[in-house]
């Protein structure tokens, strides 16, 4: 009782600190350990943000298939991470469509049902928004034959919190020139700047210590994260308005709840792979 008052009497830069800490830790340990920490992490926060997702749509009246878009998001993300994991043939990825065509058979059942067919988009909404992203990550933590490397995929989260930090120190000290005013009436285009060049910063390091892709690749991945990512905050920040809220949830002191935290990423992501599968593919 002690510790949470006095954690509750703290700022929230101090707060945002202590959980970003906190969080790295937890996050760093399983990625590192091996595949199946990484599955159980990525697997966790995609139910965390799915569950909050779908939580936040019933607040504007809205009535999803919340428990069944949940277990079909888990469903996608596990599917994919077997079949790189070369323990499923890729036949099995059609399993995934048939398992969201339920929506439309557990609704014919539903009675004072006003709008059935907007819940059921919502529903998909979920799955597209949060789980694919997570999902897309499984794509490029499996190489050859199955084998598992955290080194990208690590990368990629310490390019995501160089790109926060950078933003939110530089637009707190030097924040003028508002870059979505009527979004996001924080943000900056001075933060941006600065998350940007620390994220490039941050590029250039990893390049020489995780060198399973070349240093502009590592530099494309930080410009990445740093223009569509910061689409991916501005996305959320629109749907939170749209309801009337600050924070997606209170799960993450200093840091509001699991849709805030990963915002930049869920958007982010599908541009990675597919830039470093291009790139491999094409051979540039």
């Amino acid at each position: 009782m002690a510790f949470t008052d006095a954690f509750n009497s703290l700022s929230e830069l101090h707060k945002r600190i202590i959980t970003g800490f906190l969080g790295g830790l937890i996050v760093l340990g399983g990625l590192t350990w091996n595949e199946w920490s990484y599955f159980a992490l990525f697997f966790c926060i995609c139910f965390f943000t799915l569950w909050e997702f779908y939580n936040l749509l019933g607040l504007d009246g809205n009535v999803p298939l919340r428990s069944f878009g949940t277990i079909n998001g888990l469903f996608i993300f596990s599917i994919t991470f077997f079949v790189e994991k070369y323990q499923l043939s890729d036949s099995y990825y059609m399993l995934c469509f048939i398992g969201l065509s339920g929506a439309y058979f557990i609704r014919l059942y539903v009675k004072r049902d006003v709008k059935p067919f907007a819940d059921i988009a919502f529903t998909f909404l979920g799955v597209l928004y949060v789980a694919a992203p997570f999902a897309f990550f499984n794509f490029i933590v499996f190489g050859e034959g199955g084998s598992y490397s955290y080194q990208v995929i690590l990368g990629i989260l310490f390019l995501l919190w160089a790109n926060d930090t950078g933003a939110y120190f530089s637009g707190r000290n030097f924040g003028k020139r508002k870059l979505f005013v009527q979004v996001s009436p924080k943000k900056t285009w001075e933060g941006s700047i600065g998350g940007a060049l620390l994220s490039l910063a941050v590029g250039f390091v990893l390049s020489r210590y995780f060198q399973e892709v070349a240093l502009y690749q590592w530099l494309c991945i930080a410009g990445l994260i740093s223009v569509v990512g910061t689409y991916g905050d501005l996305v959320e920040s629109l749907f939170k308005r749209s309801i009337n809220i600050k924070d997606s949830g209170k799960v993450l002191p200093g840091h509001g709840g699991f849709l805030d935290r990963f915002d930049s990423l869920l958007l982010a992501a599908p541009f990675i792979v597919v830039f470093l599968k291009m790139s491999k593919e094409f051979g540039f």
